[in-house]
């Protein structure tokens, strides 16, 4: 029997026709930290990026503001490590906050809205080839058939909390200032890597703690997005 359903997901897979997907949202990374004191800004900006329709915008906090004296409640060191991929691959001296990045493409420093607002409106114009992706149940997603160059492209889960949350920072240079963030990342998992070619890959369960999931199609080491989608509630 198992080996049968994999033959009828192979032949579906398959069947999957290209160039299916209709064009996904532009991907907003903002990342910023609760210790740092030019960022509270940049999370207002971001919050209405979030409401902006066509756009899918996601707060990554990073730790290294925490020698200052405040833990930052969100940072993880792998948010620290994508934004260390981006650094490489768009050669920049070093991490910084607040920092957009725009569909793994292009970068902005987050106070420089107009900037930022430029590289989303140029981002949603650009042509763009993206594999149709499907969540199957709540323990599956497939990635269909699109044109990639040479290298493929990665398979990255990401969970996110769509309310804006406030936290209260008590040390550091916000002391006594209450930073209100939106659609902070809660977790990201790679969930493989996609050769162009149909392609099914497990989700790994979740709890129901009102988190929204996306997941991302992108070029690897910090490349272009290629695709994303997220699971409808």
């Amino acid at each position: 029997m198992a080996m049968r359903k994999a033959a009828l997901l192979s032949l579906f897979l398959l069947a999957w026709p290209v160039g299916a997907a209709a064009k996904p949202p532009v991907l907003v990374e903002l990342f910023t930290a609760q210790g740092c004191g030019s960022c509270n800004d940049a999370n207002g900006y971001l919050a209405k990026l979030a409401d902006r329709p066509g756009v899918l915008a996601l707060t990554f906090s990073v730790d290294y503001w925490d020698y200052l004296g405040w833990t930052d409640t969100f940072a993880k060191p792998e948010y620290a490590e994508r934004q260390k991929a981006y650094v490489t691959r768009l050669k920049l001296r070093e991490p910084y906050t607040p920092q957009v990045v725009v569909d793994g493409h292009d970068e902005a420093q987050g106070l420089k809205t107009a900037e930022v607002d430029r590289l989303v409106r140029a981002a949603a114009a650009a042509p763009r080839n993206a594999p149709d992706i499907r969540f199957v149940g709540a323990r599956r997603v497939d990635v269909g058939s699109a044109r990639v160059a040479k290298g493929g492209g990665e398979v990255w889960l990401i969970r996110y909390d769509p309310r804006a949350v406030e936290v209260t920072v008590k040390a550091g240079d916000n002391r006594g200032e209450t930073v209100v963030q939106k659609n902070v990342v809660r977790e990201i998992r790679r969930l493989g890597s996609w050769r162009g070619k149909p392609q099914a890959y497990r989700l790994p369960a979740e709890a129901d703690d009102g988190l929204k999931t996306v997941v991302v199609v992108q070029a690897p080491r910090g490349g272009r997005v290629l695709g994303l989608a997220q699971r409808k509630s």
